[in-house]
């Protein structure tokens, strides 16, 4: 028979963790929230409705595994009143489900005979959805061994696919997930404002650009960064470089600035590829300075 869980803190991912957890066979043993609301409503999508407490540690004393997916201000403070309390059994796994902090902040709960490790899924949970959430996506783990074991069985049981980071390198973990997901999102706010500046309508912009960056995706994946570059830069065309920092400078100097730096980090690429001389990667640069 699979462990029984409880999961502290019940916002989306904390509900999508619980809901599809049940589906998966783990038997629900506790809820808990900060609203009473919101732990009930958990409960109720995992099918126990009767298992949903006032106090965290409450829920957790029922549980094998323990999922603190509050707030990350507030995971270090939970799992100390749960120690504090007597909700962790000796040999109970406890996760949390942060993306930028390590395992290490649950060291109340380690030291109380606790198993401590991370579990993040590697997706965004802006949006609510209708299926699940965790089908087919990456989830990073971290933390002491029996942790990450019991993480990797998981994730495998949720359709996931577990990959394990070290418990040092949690912050850089972190920040290449911001780089691709939320960097992306800023991404495409500059380049549908260029588009837009050439007379394409905002509303439609999305849409034209859509098949170029799905095309792009699919080149990162079959030859690799390097291989992937193409444009002015990749082919070392300083005259195409120096039309575009003209014509943004009539934009404004934030749009030219970003075009810039990012001009500058993709000549280290384009050198990588070979397709771009070192002569004419001093002029390129010279020009983005």
């Amino acid at each position: 028979m699979k462990l029984s869980f409880a999961i502290i803190g019940c916002g989306k991912v904390g509900t999508a963790l619980g809901k599809h957890l049940a589906r998966s066979g783990y038997p629900a043993a506790g809820f808990a929230s900060r609203s009473a609301d919101s732990a009930r409503r958990s409960a109720m999508a995992a099918g126990a409705a009767e298992h949903f407490f006032q106090y965290a540690w409450e829920a957790s004393l029922q549980a094998d595994v323990v999922f603190i997916t509050t707030p990350d201000g507030a995971i270090a403070d939970i799992c100390r009143d749960l120690a504090d309390h007597g909700g962790i059994r000796e040999k109970t796994v406890i996760f949390h489900c942060s993306g930028a902090l390590p395992s290490t902040i649950l060291s109340t709960a380690k030291a109380r005979g606790a198993y401590v490790g991370s579990m993040h899924p590697l997706q965004s949970f802006a949006l609510e959805q209708a299926g699940n959430p965790f089908d087919h996506i990456m989830m990073a783990v971290e933390g002491d061994p029996e942790a990450v074991h019991l993480a990797q069985q998981i994730a495998s049981d949720l359709g996931a696919l577990a990959f394990v980071i070290k418990t040092e390198g949690k912050t850089v973990y972190h920040a290449a997930a911001s780089v691709a997901s939320n960097y992306l999102v800023t991404l495409m706010s500059f380049a549908i404002k260029l588009i837009a500046a050439s007379g394409v309508q905002e509303s439609e912009a999305f849409q034209i650009l859509r098949p170029l960056v799905n095309g792009t995706l699919t080149n990162i994946e079959t030859a690799g960064i390097p291989g992937a570059l193409t444009g002015p830069i990749a082919r070392g065309d300083y005259k195409t470089v120096a039309d575009h920092v003209a014509g943004l400078k009539n934009l404004g100097p934030d749009l030219l600035l970003l075009y810039k730096t990012l001009g500058r980090a993709t000549v280290q690429i384009a050198r990588a590829k070979g397709t771009l001389s070192a002569d004419a990667a001093l002029e390129i640069l010279k020009l983005l300075d």
